[in-house]
């Protein structure tokens, strides 16, 4: 049996059921005409935005593949495009379902929240299904091509994480400079509700949902989920186990056993009857996760007799599922720290940017220790004792079973989005405080289920980068990484210091582009008084351009870094420089990622939990600090923090594809030394 062509039909059908989700969402049909205008506007603003970022990434693709073709192989390079071309397809299908989801979920929203949650959710199924159906189609059927030669493959690797990386700087830029602005001036300074129509950054706001947490985070999801598959394919190709070709065969058998278990676990979402959005979401995820445990426990036995395998996979499915929990414990209102985020907040903003930090510092201890434990059992269990190459092939095992369940994961985050986009929409029409109540309460479900999306997303970049590692130093023919080498300790410290700079450029983008926000709007409040009564309307595509400008403009230094430093650092110092970089990189960028978005998840959802009138609610001065708060973790949760798992992955994909031209020409500074 040719598990390839079932991963090509597999991916097509989640095509097919994307396409039919589709279908159900525009045969709604919404007759207010404020709503299908202000809908209309940000679906404008966000294809606007997009148009504008491929024009940008298309030159950046056509360079990069004629390097691949010049200095690696011209089957790399068109590998690198397809990854490339497949990872912009999935954030701009799945956009141009939440642009027309968005509103019809307000729709819903009119007659209860089981209506409005079942639209939403369905338009995060098509982000999802698309994500992980063309990345699994295209993994196949390049692998048909150029029989499952990884040499090419992990080009389409590159390309994926190369666009996920643009996508998710530019789209958090753009989403975070229009979310300050509107928050600084108009809730701080003018006092007007959220989503208020006199504010002009409203619509760049909503705008930016889109662009940043979904075509964002799409092109970010599927450059882990085919990672992951690309790493444990690299190093099965090398292992001895089971039959010809069944190691590098089982991660993609895997991944199509999690898609179908998506699909069922996106039905029991739809189905389920309770006014509980959280438990509808979490029942679907949990379906999916059984399904997909039960499939690869049949499929291990099936291909290599022994179950060795798939307590890797269970591994990598139970540290996912405990790491969204613990992100969700400390992001959701519903415990104790982000009320005691919330209540610190009486004393000022100071108070709630020292307790944010110290909850988003104290976040990384637990999914590190789970990760640690991960990365020992799914080791130890497919024989890493015996055989380094096969533990560390039980380790990109347990990446894949984090990540096999994508499509419903993506589904369950990209559904927030929309929801909160629903309620920009019911703000803007001035529908019943009862629509508002329910957006609300979906938005602030969608805010967990966002952090526990990037939750997996981090943890599974620690394991997959540790097994793409592993095939670099393979490639660059590395017998051992030496700290007590000081090329690998220099290596090793900027490695270390790479996230630090990418993290400062990123915040520093997003302060930069809500600046010019800011004083736009001030600009149009105070040359155009009449807005504040609604006698004149806001300028909305001035603060649209603005934010366009401003992301296209800040996302390419970061983004060019993370190609750059590998690169010089391999040419100039060598192999073992590089593994060190690799190494440093790794280390700390998962533990800012994890401290970054939970600190950001949390003040977010502390902000809501005071606007749902604890400690003086809406207005007061608590909620003044809680909106800075929020403010401060804007970038932190949807530009910085959910990136770096895309730059550890992408530092790490760039050394791979390049090892073989470092290991011959690298360490032009150290040879002349010598």
């Amino acid at each position: 049996m040719n598990y390839l062509y079932v991963a090509v039909i597999v991916g097509i059908a989640a095509l097919l059921v994307a396409f039919l989700l589709r279908a159900s969402i525009l045969k709604i049909q919404v007759k207010n005409k404020r709503m299908n205008e202000i809908s209309g506007y940000i679906e404008e603003g966000a294809m606007a935005f997009l148009k504008t970022e491929y024009k940008y990434l298309a030159g950046f693709i056509v360079i990069v593949a004629i390097v691949i073709a010049i200095f690696i192989h011209p089957q790399t390079a068109l590998c690198f495009v397809v990854g490339a071309v497949f990872s912009i397809l999935a954030g701009f299908f799945g956009m141009t379902v939440a642009v027309k989801a968005n509103v019809r979920t307000t729709q819903g929203a009119q007659k209860d929240i089981k209506e409005a949650l079942k639209v939403a959710f369905s338009g995060g199924s098509v982000m999802g299904l698309c994500v992980v159906g063309l990345g699994i189609a295209g993994l196949a059927i390049l692998g048909l091509i150029f029989d499952l030669n990884i040499e090419y493959i992990t080009g389409f690797g590159l390309g994926a994480s190369s666009i996920a990386l643009f996508a998710r700087v530019g789209g958090g830029i753009y989403t975070k400079a229009a979310d300050v602005g509107a928050d600084l001036v108009g809730k701080v300074e003018a006092g007007i509700p959220e989503d208020d129509p006199r504010n002009p950054a409203v619509i760049a706001d909503n705008v930016g949902d889109n662009v940043g947490d979904v075509a964002g985070m799409g092109a970010d999801l599927f450059e882990s989920f085919v990672g992951a598959i690309i790493s444990a394919i690299t190093l099965g190709a090398v292992v001895k186990l089971g039959t010809d070709k069944a190691a590098s065969i089982f991660p993609m058998a895997i991944a199509s056993i999690g898609i179908i278990s998506s699909i069922l676990g996106i039905l029991v979402v739809k189905v389920l009857k309770t006014n509980d959005p959280q438990k509808s979401l979490n029942t679907g995820t949990y379906t999916a996760g059984a399904l997909m445990i039960i499939g690869a426990a049949v499929l291990s036995k099936v291909l290599f007799d022994t179950f060795a395998p798939f307590g890797a996979v269970v591994s990598g499915v139970i540290v996912g599922l405990l790491i969204g929990k613990i992100t969700e414990i400390y992001t959701s209102a519903n415990y104790k720290f982000v009320k005691e985020i919330a209540k610190e907040s009486q004393t000022g903003a100071g108070t709630n940017i020292i307790s944010g930090l110290s909850v988003g510092m104290k976040s990384t201890i637990l999914p590190i220790v789970l990760i640690c434990i991960g990365i020992l059992i799914s080791y130890y269990i497919v024989g890493g004792e015996a055989n380094v190459t096969t533990g560390l092939y039980g380790i990109a095992l347990s990446a894949v079973g984090m990540l096999a369940t994508t499509g419903i994961t993506v589904a369950v985050d990209a559904y927030g989005p929309i929801a909160d986009n629903a309620g920009g929409i019911a703000e803007m029409s001035n529908l019943p405080e009862s629509v508002r109540d329910i957006t609300d309460k979906l938005d602030s479900v969608g805010n967990t289920t966002a952090a526990i999306g990037k939750g997996f997303a981090i943890g599974s970049a620690a394991l997959t980068a540790l097994a793409l590692f592993a095939s670099f130093t393979e490639a660059a023919s590395l017998k051992a990484i030496d700290l007590m080498n000081p090329l690998t300790l220099v290596g090793f410290l900027i490695g270390a210091m790479v996230p630090f700079l990418y993290g400062s450029l990123t915040m520093k983008a997003v302060g930069k582009a809500a600046t010019e926000m800011v004083q736009e709007v001030r600009r149009q409040f105070k040359e155009r008084p009449h807005i504040m009564d609604g006698k004149e309307k806001p300028d909305y595509k001035k603060c649209v351009d603005i934010s366009t400008a401003s992301a296209i403009h800040y996302m390419i230094l970061p983004g060019i870094l993370a190609i750059v430093i590998p690169l010089v650092m391999g040419m100039f110092f060598g192999a073992q420089a590089l593994a060190g970089v690799i190494a440093g990189c790794v280390g700390s960028g998962v533990l800012l990622a994890i401290m970054m978005a939970n600190a950001g998840g949390a003040w977010d959802n502390a902000k809501k939990y005071i606007e749902e009138g604890n400690y003086g609610g809406k207005g007061s001065e608590t909620h003044k600090a809680g909106v800075v708060g929020d403010t401060v973790g804007d970038p932190f949760k949807d530009t910085s923090g959910p990136s770096m798992n895309i730059l550890i992955k992408l530092m790490t994909i760039v050394s791979l594809v390049f090892a073989p031209v470092i290991a011959q020409y690298g360490g032009i500074i150290i040879n002349i030394f010598k």
